[in-house]
């Protein structure tokens, strides 16, 4: 059977576990070759395992988001490695800290801003002008349903998911007749690594955050990344700018 993404090239930030993981090991089943990035190395080099057992092709680059050089030099091993990219998922980001506005840390603020929304713009910028070399590509950004809503405690990761799907609407306009379409993708509370630890420490804080969702459960990284792979594809040619929640319908209500 063809694999949809045949001869394609994907990058995906934040791959060293949880939704990147599982997302890089999506799009190499789909049949791309995949670099994997983080500035975890070690967890970087276990996705990077996990799809080349399987019988894909990936590779692993140690970078920082924040860091311009190394973003600009993760780019120039992609072109060097594999000529082009195709697809990226920006998907590199942190939590923070949880406490109200007035008591946030200034320190942790500038962290989470620099990470999950200066992070994604400085991607962007250099995952662009390879694809326009390309004749167009797919971005996707990790955004959050607090990207859409406020979240009592949490001002920096609000605000950066926020900025983030601005950022999204913006390059989208911006590149749309270039043949270069980004999207967000909004997820809820997903069954992730951090998830986990949070709800391991806390007996019940599973219950009550299921009790938050319509749906009555947790969403998990391998939605989100069939999310991804769905956005990527031709089936979604028309779809740009846009904000997919994925949140079990908590903002219906």
């Amino acid at each position: 059977m063809t694999q949809l993404f045949d001869g394609k090239v994907a990058l995906v930030t934040g791959g060293a576990s949880g939704i990147g993981r599982v997302a890089a090991e999506a799009f190499a089943r789909q049949g791309a070759r995949v670099l994997v990035s983080d500035v975890d190395i070690e967890g970087t080099h276990h996705t990077v395992k996990s799809i080349n057992e399987a019988g894909g092709q990936a590779r692993g680059f140690k970078a920082d988001v924040t860091q311009a050089s190394e973003i600009n030099t993760m780019v120039g091993e992609l072109k060097g490695t594999w000529g082009k990219l195709d697809f990226a998922l920006n998907n590199a980001g942190i939590d923070g800290d949880r406490a109200r506005t007035a008591d946030y840390s200034e320190a942790t603020w500038a962290k989470v801003i620099s990470i999950n929304l200066t992070g994604v713009f400085l991607c962007m910028k250099y995952e662009i002008p390879m694809m326009l070399e390309n004749g167009g590509g797919v971005i996707i950004n990790m955004s959050s349903v607090a990207g859409v809503t406020g979240f009592v405690a949490h001002s920096a990761y609000t605000a950066s998911k926020h900025g983030v799907i601005g950022l999204t609407k913006t390059a989208a306009l911006e590149y749309a007749k270039q043949g270069i379409r980004v999207n967000a993708i909004c997820p809820c509370y997903t069954r992730t690594p951090m998830i986990e630890k949070i709800v391991t420490s806390d007996p019940g804080l599973e219950s009550k955050l299921k009790s938050r969702i319509p749906v009555g459960r947790l969403g998990t990284p391998e939605e989100v990344a069939a999310a991804a792979i769905y956005l990527c594809s031709d089936a979604a040619s028309f779809i740009n700018g846009h904000s997919l929640m994925m949140d079990g319908g908590i903002m219906a209500e």
